[in-house]
């Protein structure tokens, strides 16, 4: 059988992929778009809770983590939130911002992963689904792919199999293994924007709290993020406990500010001049909800009418609530993460073409990279930057 031969094969059709597919086809490039898994985007599908935070409006190079930090720098300014944002308004989608320049769909996130696979449809891109790519191999003319739809051969091949996260959608380390073969460096790997796990005597508190949530400053290692966190069963979550988990190591305390508008201690001490009958509970059931207040009164301060604390415990009761220090077991892992951090080593490919230094036509973009956003839009934007600037040059 005569292999096919496009201009270019795309493994993976998820954000970054799609972005790529349909950009290269639009430029007349005959594109072969394969996805292993059952649906294209099952990704962009799950994400913001349904309704996909597909960009921000305020994306800088520094909202990326990566061990080339001025890698994301070139692709991220040919390619801004404001194209994205463009084509979304060219297909009517209605969106909002959430807050801190998060864009959501005010309906369903298919509506963006639909708008992806439309422009691909558009453009002339030949997507297979439930497709398997078993083998690559370098040829003289470029690279010879053994896949479920028999051999295919292509000038230009693109990795866009994204990372380790949520196995359940179908993740493997394919991109990894395929960058390690031609000689690329993978640096490692660990589950990013996840929850903690927490199972010393915390455990109590955080299992009698779930569900509950409040406006903290979460820090580790140089890092600090203003967001709400979130009890659960297991330990803590909520966004600000998502974005310190990517800078987080096992071992590392990590620092909650659970007063971040107040000077704790002299709040405590205004509250004892003012009311010096009223219960630390009562006192704190201003700032938290009351389940919380009685907890952490009771738990940490055995309650009691602010005129009974001494100095010294006040400063004990301030300390514990502007600088609580929590040291996690671990984190959920991959099962939950949103992004994987580390990977495909980035001072090994173009930051203007995306294309591999060390095997040419072989070009990477997305999560299999060693570029992590924040929470909060960022790496849908890195999908859609990274996935347009190597569709330039496929």
């Amino acid at each position: 059988m005569d292999a096919r031969s496009p201009d270019v094969v795309i493994i993976g059709a998820g954000a970054a992929g799609l972005m790529c597919a349909l950009t290269a086809a639009s430029r007349g490039r005959e594109v072969l778009l394969l996805e292993h898994a059952n649906k294209a985007g099952k990704k962009i599908l799950m994400s913001g809770g349904g309704r996909c935070n597909f960009t921000n409006m305020y994306t800088e190079p520094e909202n990326f983590s990566s061990q080339n930090p001025n890698f994301c720098k070139s692709a991220l300014a040919r390619y801004t939130p404001w194209d994205f944002i463009a084509m979304v308004s060219e297909h009517g989608i209605a969106y909002h911002e959430k807050k801190l320049g998060q864009l959501f769909c005010d309906e369903k996130s298919k509506a963006i992963r639909d708008m992806l696979l439309d422009e691909c449809a558009r453009a002339g891109v030949e997507l297979h689904l439930s497709t398997a790519v078993h083998e690559i191999a370098r040829t003289e003319a470029g690279y010879a792919l053994q896949t479920d739809l028999g051999p295919v051969a292509s000038p230009s091949v693109v990795i866009a199999t994204g990372g380790l996260s949520i196995p359940t959608l179908g993740a493997t380390g394919f991109g990894y293994e395929i960058a390690r073969q031609f000689g690329h460096t993978v640096l490692p790997t660990r589950a990013g924007l996840v929850p903690f796990i927490i199972t010393d005597q915390l455990k109590e508190l955080c299992t009698e709290l779930s569900g509950t949530s409040a406006d903290a400053v979460v820090s580790c290692n140089g890092q600090s993020f203003r967001e709400n966190i979130l009890f659960t069963h297991r330990g803590l979550s909520g966004p600000a406990i998502l974005q310190i988990s990517s800078f987080w190591q096992l071992g590392d305390a990590v620092t909650i500010d659970l007063l971040p508008d107040r000077d704790a201690l002299a709040w405590l001490q205004d509250q004892q001049t003012a009311r010096p009958n009223s219960e630390l509970k009562t006192v704190l059931g201003e700032v938290f909800t009351k389940k919380m207040a009685a907890l952490l009164a009771d738990d940490w301060f055995a309650s009691k009418p602010m005129k009974q604390y001494t100095p010294a415990e006040l400063r004990d009761i301030a300390g514990r609530l502007g600088a609580w220090q929590v040291v996690p077991a671990g984190t959920e892992g991959y099962r939950t993460a949103e992004v994987t951090l580390g990977g495909v080593d980035t001072r090994e490919v173009s930051s203007k073409t995306m294309e591999s230094r060390k095997s040419p036509g072989l070009f990477f973009i997305g999560e299999v990279l060693d570029v992590t956003g924040h929470l909060g839009g960022f790496n849908f934007q890195w999908a859609w930057a990274s996935g347009h600037a190597a569709a330039q040059f496929v």
